[in-house]
């Protein structure tokens, strides 16, 4: 697997051991209205983060998920073009996570 991507298991791995890291929501405000991945997640939309990129810590671990891992895998991209060297983007998105994670979350 591509080191810019990250398994959903391999993500609960690192919640489980309270690593410190961003999880990064790149998905639209009506997305997360349906479903959310319950951690302290930061939230820019993947049309804004060209001009919010300076939010995040380039120092830091960033794990980005969108619905399905395009777009997450897009803007692991496009931050590696902006200088950052540990972005990572989850593979199947929220919508792996509901189903191999936590069924509680609504798949849409």
């Amino acid at each position: 697997m591509s080191q810019n991507l990250i398994t959903v298991s391999d993500l609960k791995e690192m919640m489980d051991k309270h690593e410190d890291f961003i999880l990064l929501d790149v998905r639209e405000e009506n997305e997360r209205d349906i479903a959310k991945i319950n951690y302290n997640c930061r939230h820019i939309p993947m049309e804004d983060v060209t001009t919010r990129y300076e939010e995040l810590q380039k120092d830091k671990n960033i794990v980005i998920y969108c619905h399905s891992g395009v777009r997450s895998f897009q803007v692991c991209r496009l931050l590696e073009m902006y200088g950052f060297a540990r972005v990572r983007s989850l593979v199947g998105g929220i919508d792996a996570w509901a189903q191999e994670i936590d069924p509680t979350i609504k798949r849409y």
